[in-house]
Protein backbone atom coordinates (compact mmCIF):
# COMPACT_ATOMS: atom_id res chain seq x y z
CA UNK A 1 0.00 0.00 0.00
CA UNK A 2 1.33 3.42 -0.93
CA UNK A 3 -0.18 5.20 2.07
CA UNK A 4 2.43 6.71 4.38
CA UNK A 5 2.27 7.81 8.00
CA UNK A 6 4.72 10.10 9.79
CA UNK A 7 6.92 9.02 12.69
CA UNK A 8 5.15 11.47 14.99
CA UNK A 9 1.75 10.01 14.11
CA UNK A 10 3.14 6.50 14.64
CA UNK A 11 4.11 7.39 18.21
CA UNK A 12 0.62 8.69 18.88
CA UNK A 13 -0.93 5.56 17.37
CA UNK A 14 1.23 3.39 19.65
CA UNK A 15 -0.16 5.31 22.63
CA UNK A 16 -3.73 4.58 21.48
CA UNK A 17 -3.38 0.85 20.85
CA UNK A 18 -2.45 -2.22 22.83
CA UNK A 19 0.65 -4.37 22.53
CA UNK A 20 -0.88 -6.14 19.49
CA UNK A 21 -1.54 -2.88 17.65
CA UNK A 22 -5.28 -3.19 18.27
CA UNK A 23 -7.35 -0.20 19.37
CA UNK A 24 -9.61 -1.12 22.30
CA UNK A 25 -10.85 2.35 23.14
CA UNK A 26 -13.68 3.61 25.32
CA UNK A 27 -15.79 6.55 24.17
CA UNK A 28 -17.14 9.18 26.55
CA UNK A 29 -17.41 12.30 24.39
CA UNK A 30 -21.21 12.30 24.31
CA UNK A 31 -22.56 15.71 25.12
CA UNK A 32 -26.11 16.62 24.04
CA UNK A 33 -27.27 13.00 24.12
CA UNK A 34 -25.79 12.49 27.59
CA UNK A 35 -27.44 15.65 28.88
CA UNK A 36 -30.81 14.45 27.58
CA UNK A 37 -30.38 10.98 29.08
CA UNK A 38 -29.34 12.29 32.50
CA UNK A 39 -32.21 14.79 32.39
CA UNK A 40 -34.70 12.04 31.56
CA UNK A 41 -33.43 9.96 34.47
CA UNK A 42 -33.73 12.88 36.87
CA UNK A 43 -37.03 14.16 35.50
CA UNK A 44 -35.56 17.57 34.70
CA UNK A 45 -34.93 19.56 31.54
CA UNK A 46 -31.60 19.09 29.71
CA UNK A 47 -30.78 22.71 30.52
CA UNK A 48 -30.92 21.83 34.21
CA UNK A 49 -28.13 19.25 33.87
CA UNK A 50 -25.15 21.10 35.34
CA UNK A 51 -21.54 21.19 34.22
CA UNK A 52 -20.68 19.43 37.48
CA UNK A 53 -22.97 16.51 36.61
CA UNK A 54 -21.42 16.12 33.18
CA UNK A 55 -17.89 16.24 34.59
CA UNK A 56 -18.47 13.75 37.39
CA UNK A 57 -20.21 11.23 35.11
CA UNK A 58 -17.40 11.36 32.56
CA UNK A 59 -14.72 11.22 35.24
CA UNK A 60 -16.26 8.13 36.87
CA UNK A 61 -16.40 6.34 33.52
CA UNK A 62 -12.81 7.26 32.74
CA UNK A 63 -11.46 6.20 36.14
CA UNK A 64 -13.16 2.81 36.14
CA UNK A 65 -12.98 1.77 32.49
CA UNK A 66 -9.62 3.04 31.20
CA UNK A 67 -7.61 0.36 33.08
CA UNK A 68 -9.37 -2.01 30.65
CA UNK A 69 -8.98 0.15 27.52
CA UNK A 70 -6.09 1.15 25.27
CA UNK A 71 -7.46 4.71 25.04
CA UNK A 72 -10.45 6.90 25.76
CA UNK A 73 -12.28 9.43 23.62
CA UNK A 74 -13.38 12.57 25.45
CA UNK A 75 -14.54 16.08 24.62
CA UNK A 76 -12.66 19.26 25.58
CA UNK A 77 -15.84 20.85 26.97
CA UNK A 78 -16.50 18.58 29.98
CA UNK A 79 -13.98 15.80 29.51
CA UNK A 80 -10.65 17.26 30.58
CA UNK A 81 -10.96 16.29 34.28
CA UNK A 82 -11.81 12.78 33.04
CA UNK A 83 -8.73 12.87 30.81
CA UNK A 84 -6.60 13.70 33.84
CA UNK A 85 -8.22 10.85 35.77
CA UNK A 86 -7.64 8.16 33.14
CA UNK A 87 -5.29 5.22 33.59
CA UNK A 88 -1.69 6.16 32.86
CA UNK A 89 -1.46 3.56 30.10
CA UNK A 90 -4.52 4.79 28.20
CA UNK A 91 -4.09 7.12 25.24
CA UNK A 92 -6.33 10.13 24.66
CA UNK A 93 -8.53 11.12 21.73
CA UNK A 94 -10.30 14.47 21.80
CA UNK A 95 -13.37 15.49 19.81
CA UNK A 96 -13.09 18.51 17.54
CA UNK A 97 -16.68 18.84 16.33
CA UNK A 98 -19.62 20.49 18.02
CA UNK A 99 -22.32 18.17 19.32
CA UNK A 100 -25.13 17.52 16.84
CA UNK A 101 -25.32 19.13 13.42
CA UNK A 102 -26.37 22.37 11.76
CA UNK A 103 -30.14 22.40 11.15
CA UNK A 104 -30.00 25.63 9.13
CA UNK A 105 -28.18 24.01 6.18
CA UNK A 106 -29.27 20.94 4.19
CA UNK A 107 -27.44 17.65 4.60
CA UNK A 108 -26.72 17.61 8.35
CA UNK A 109 -23.55 19.69 8.13
CA UNK A 110 -21.07 19.55 11.00
CA UNK A 111 -19.36 22.45 12.74
CA UNK A 112 -16.15 22.56 14.76
CA UNK A 113 -15.82 23.83 18.30
CA UNK A 114 -15.22 27.56 17.79
CA UNK A 115 -12.56 27.92 20.47
CA UNK A 116 -10.56 24.84 19.47
CA UNK A 117 -7.94 23.92 16.88
CA UNK A 118 -5.88 20.80 16.30
CA UNK A 119 -2.91 22.65 17.78
CA UNK A 120 -4.86 23.43 20.97
CA UNK A 121 -6.19 19.87 21.26
CA UNK A 122 -2.69 18.49 20.84
CA UNK A 123 -1.41 20.87 23.51
CA UNK A 124 -4.20 19.59 25.78
CA UNK A 125 -2.70 16.12 25.47
CA UNK A 126 -4.55 14.57 22.53
CA UNK A 127 -2.90 11.62 20.83
CA UNK A 128 -5.53 11.86 18.10
CA UNK A 129 -8.28 14.11 16.85
CA UNK A 130 -11.75 12.66 16.33
CA UNK A 131 -14.31 14.27 14.07
CA UNK A 132 -17.85 13.02 13.47
CA UNK A 133 -19.81 13.79 10.33
CA UNK A 134 -23.21 12.58 9.13
CA UNK A 135 -22.76 11.08 5.70
CA UNK A 136 -24.64 9.22 3.01
CA UNK A 137 -23.71 8.79 -0.64
CA UNK A 138 -27.35 9.53 -1.45
CA UNK A 139 -27.15 13.16 -0.29
CA UNK A 140 -27.05 15.92 -2.89
CA UNK A 141 -23.74 16.50 -4.66
CA UNK A 142 -23.60 20.01 -3.18
CA UNK A 143 -24.24 18.77 0.34
CA UNK A 144 -21.56 16.09 0.17
CA UNK A 145 -19.06 18.36 -1.55
CA UNK A 146 -19.23 20.67 1.47
CA UNK A 147 -18.50 17.68 3.73
CA UNK A 148 -15.60 16.58 1.56
CA UNK A 149 -14.00 20.03 1.80
CA UNK A 150 -14.67 20.08 5.56
CA UNK A 151 -12.76 16.81 6.07
CA UNK A 152 -9.96 17.90 3.71
CA UNK A 153 -9.33 20.99 5.84
CA UNK A 154 -9.25 19.00 9.07
CA UNK A 155 -7.01 16.33 7.54
CA UNK A 156 -4.53 18.98 6.45
CA UNK A 157 -4.61 20.55 9.91
CA UNK A 158 -3.91 17.19 11.55
CA UNK A 159 -1.17 16.43 9.03
CA UNK A 160 0.64 19.69 9.72
CA UNK A 161 0.46 19.11 13.48
CA UNK A 162 1.55 15.46 13.33
CA UNK A 163 -1.60 14.14 15.01
CA UNK A 164 -3.70 11.21 13.70
CA UNK A 165 -7.22 11.91 12.46
CA UNK A 166 -9.96 9.47 13.40
CA UNK A 167 -12.95 10.18 11.15
CA UNK A 168 -16.33 8.91 12.28
CA UNK A 169 -19.15 8.89 9.78
CA UNK A 170 -22.71 8.07 10.75
CA UNK A 171 -25.22 7.28 8.04
CA UNK A 172 -28.72 8.72 7.80
CA UNK A 173 -31.78 8.70 5.58
CA UNK A 174 -31.47 11.70 3.29
CA UNK A 175 -35.26 11.69 2.88
CA UNK A 176 -35.82 12.15 6.61
CA UNK A 177 -36.97 8.61 7.39
CA UNK A 178 -35.97 6.60 10.44
CA UNK A 179 -32.55 4.99 10.49
CA UNK A 180 -34.13 2.18 12.52
CA UNK A 181 -36.58 1.21 9.76
CA UNK A 182 -36.51 -1.91 7.61
CA UNK A 183 -36.17 0.26 4.51
CA UNK A 184 -33.04 1.94 5.83
CA UNK A 185 -31.63 -1.38 7.06
CA UNK A 186 -31.66 -2.59 3.46
CA UNK A 187 -29.83 0.53 2.32
CA UNK A 188 -27.36 0.71 5.21
CA UNK A 189 -24.68 -1.60 3.73
CA UNK A 190 -24.31 0.64 0.69
CA UNK A 191 -24.21 3.75 2.89
CA UNK A 192 -21.37 2.30 4.97
CA UNK A 193 -19.46 0.83 2.02
CA UNK A 194 -19.51 4.02 -0.05
CA UNK A 195 -18.57 6.14 2.97
CA UNK A 196 -15.57 3.93 3.67
CA UNK A 197 -14.57 4.04 0.03
CA UNK A 198 -14.79 7.85 -0.11
CA UNK A 199 -12.85 8.68 3.04
CA UNK A 200 -10.11 6.17 2.32
CA UNK A 201 -8.92 8.57 -0.39
CA UNK A 202 -5.51 10.16 0.17
CA UNK A 203 -6.84 13.72 -0.15
CA UNK A 204 -8.50 13.50 3.28
CA UNK A 205 -5.41 12.41 5.26
CA UNK A 206 -7.60 10.24 7.51
CA UNK A 207 -5.55 7.83 9.61
CA UNK A 208 -8.33 5.68 11.09
CA UNK A 209 -11.88 5.22 9.81
CA UNK A 210 -14.36 4.94 12.68
CA UNK A 211 -17.23 3.09 11.03
CA UNK A 212 -20.66 1.71 11.75
CA UNK A 213 -21.45 -1.98 11.66
CA UNK A 214 -22.60 -2.24 8.00
CA UNK A 215 -25.92 -3.90 8.82
CA UNK A 216 -28.69 -3.58 11.40
CA UNK A 217 -28.53 -6.83 13.35
CA UNK A 218 -32.17 -6.58 14.45
CA UNK A 219 -33.13 -7.25 10.81
CA UNK A 220 -30.60 -10.08 10.32
CA UNK A 221 -32.19 -13.51 10.23
CA UNK A 222 -30.30 -15.83 12.54
CA UNK A 223 -29.02 -13.13 14.88
CA UNK A 224 -29.88 -13.19 18.57
CA UNK A 225 -30.95 -9.57 18.13
CA UNK A 226 -33.32 -10.48 15.26
CA UNK A 227 -36.84 -9.11 15.79
CA UNK A 228 -38.69 -10.90 13.00
CA UNK A 229 -38.50 -8.54 10.00
CA UNK A 230 -35.85 -9.67 7.54
CA UNK A 231 -33.49 -7.43 5.58
CA UNK A 232 -30.76 -10.04 5.14
CA UNK A 233 -29.85 -13.60 6.07
CA UNK A 234 -26.57 -14.52 7.73
CA UNK A 235 -24.75 -15.25 4.48
CA UNK A 236 -25.71 -11.80 3.19
CA UNK A 237 -24.60 -10.18 6.44
CA UNK A 238 -21.16 -11.78 6.21
CA UNK A 239 -20.86 -10.63 2.61
CA UNK A 240 -21.78 -7.05 3.60
CA UNK A 241 -19.03 -7.11 6.24
CA UNK A 242 -16.52 -8.34 3.65
CA UNK A 243 -17.62 -5.86 0.98
CA UNK A 244 -17.18 -2.93 3.37
CA UNK A 245 -13.77 -4.12 4.54
CA UNK A 246 -12.60 -4.62 0.97
CA UNK A 247 -12.95 -0.93 0.05
CA UNK A 248 -11.07 0.33 3.12
CA UNK A 249 -7.66 1.80 2.36
CA UNK A 250 -7.08 2.88 5.92
CA UNK A 251 -7.21 1.02 9.24
CA UNK A 252 -10.80 0.94 10.47
CA UNK A 253 -12.49 0.36 13.81
CA UNK A 254 -16.14 -0.18 14.69
CA UNK A 255 -18.32 2.12 16.75
CA UNK A 256 -21.20 0.83 18.85
CA UNK A 257 -23.71 3.50 17.74
CA UNK A 258 -25.79 3.23 20.89
CA UNK A 259 -26.78 -0.44 20.60
CA UNK A 260 -26.77 -2.76 23.60
CA UNK A 261 -23.63 -4.58 24.68
CA UNK A 262 -24.97 -8.03 23.64
CA UNK A 263 -25.93 -6.70 20.19
CA UNK A 264 -22.56 -5.02 19.65
CA UNK A 265 -20.55 -8.05 20.73
CA UNK A 266 -22.69 -10.31 18.51
CA UNK A 267 -21.96 -8.03 15.55
CA UNK A 268 -18.22 -8.20 16.32
CA UNK A 269 -18.38 -12.01 16.40
CA UNK A 270 -20.00 -11.95 12.96
CA UNK A 271 -17.32 -9.58 11.69
CA UNK A 272 -14.70 -12.06 12.87
CA UNK A 273 -16.58 -14.93 11.26
CA UNK A 274 -16.59 -12.94 8.00
CA UNK A 275 -12.81 -12.71 8.22
CA UNK A 276 -12.82 -8.92 8.43
CA UNK A 277 -9.44 -7.32 9.19
CA UNK A 278 -10.69 -4.54 11.45
CA UNK A 279 -8.32 -2.97 13.95
CA UNK A 280 -10.51 -2.64 17.04
CA UNK A 281 -13.32 -0.58 18.46
CA UNK A 282 -14.19 2.77 19.92
CA UNK A 283 -17.08 1.73 22.13
CA UNK A 284 -19.20 4.13 24.16
CA UNK A 285 -22.80 3.67 25.19
CA UNK A 286 -22.77 -0.13 24.81
CA UNK A 287 -20.45 -0.13 27.82
CA UNK A 288 -21.87 2.49 30.19
CA UNK A 289 -25.35 3.68 29.11
CA UNK A 290 -27.20 1.41 31.57
CA UNK A 291 -25.43 3.30 34.34
CA UNK A 292 -27.15 6.59 33.46
CA UNK A 293 -30.42 5.92 35.33
CA UNK A 294 -28.40 4.70 38.32
CA UNK A 295 -26.41 7.92 38.33
CA UNK A 296 -29.54 10.01 37.85
CA UNK A 297 -31.31 8.38 40.78
CA UNK A 298 -28.52 7.57 43.23
CA UNK A 299 -25.51 9.69 42.33
CA UNK A 300 -21.88 9.19 41.38
CA UNK A 301 -20.99 6.68 44.14
CA UNK A 302 -23.69 4.30 42.91
CA UNK A 303 -22.59 4.85 39.32
CA UNK A 304 -18.99 4.03 40.24
CA UNK A 305 -20.10 0.83 41.96
CA UNK A 306 -22.16 -0.17 38.90
CA UNK A 307 -19.26 0.59 36.56
CA UNK A 308 -16.87 -1.51 38.64
CA UNK A 309 -19.23 -4.46 38.21
CA UNK A 310 -21.39 -4.29 35.08
CA UNK A 311 -19.36 -1.65 33.25
CA UNK A 312 -16.16 -3.67 33.54
CA UNK A 313 -18.01 -6.82 32.45
CA UNK A 314 -19.31 -4.92 29.41
CA UNK A 315 -15.94 -3.60 28.31
CA UNK A 316 -14.29 -6.97 28.87
CA UNK A 317 -17.01 -8.61 26.76
CA UNK A 318 -16.07 -6.27 23.93
CA UNK A 319 -12.35 -6.84 24.50
CA UNK A 320 -12.97 -10.57 24.29
CA UNK A 321 -14.17 -10.10 20.71
CA UNK A 322 -10.92 -8.48 19.59
CA UNK A 323 -8.58 -11.48 19.73
CA UNK A 324 -8.58 -11.91 15.94
CA UNK A 325 -8.29 -8.22 15.04
CA UNK A 326 -5.68 -6.94 12.62
CA UNK A 327 -3.14 -4.44 13.91
CA UNK A 328 -3.49 -0.89 12.63
CA UNK A 329 0.06 -1.01 11.28
CA UNK A 330 -0.68 -4.12 9.19
CA UNK A 331 -2.62 -1.83 6.85
CA UNK A 332 0.74 -0.23 6.03
CA UNK A 333 2.34 -3.60 5.34
CA UNK A 334 4.40 -3.58 8.56
CA UNK A 335 4.87 -6.28 11.19
CA UNK A 336 5.19 -3.73 14.00
CA UNK A 337 4.78 -0.04 14.67
CA UNK A 338 8.52 0.32 15.20
CA UNK A 339 9.25 -1.33 11.86
CA UNK A 340 6.89 1.14 10.22
CA UNK A 341 8.84 4.05 11.70
CA UNK A 342 12.18 2.88 10.30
Amino acid sequence: MSVRISKEKIEHMKALSNERGVISAAAMDQRGSLQKSVAAGKGISPDAVTDEMMVEFKTAVSQVLTPHASAILLDPQWGMPAAAARDKNAGLLLSYEQSGYDNTRPGRQADLLPNMSVRRLKEAGANAIKVLIYYTPFETKEGNDEKHAFVERIGDECQSNGVPLFLEFVGYDEKGGSEKSLEYAKKKPQVVIESMREFSKDCYNVDVLKVEIPINLTYAEGALAYKGEKAYDKAEVLEHFRAAAEVARRPFIYLSAGVSNPEFTEALHWATEAGVAYSGVLCGRATWKDGIPIYAEKGVAALTEWLQDEGVKNINAVNGCLTECASWYSFYGADSADALAE
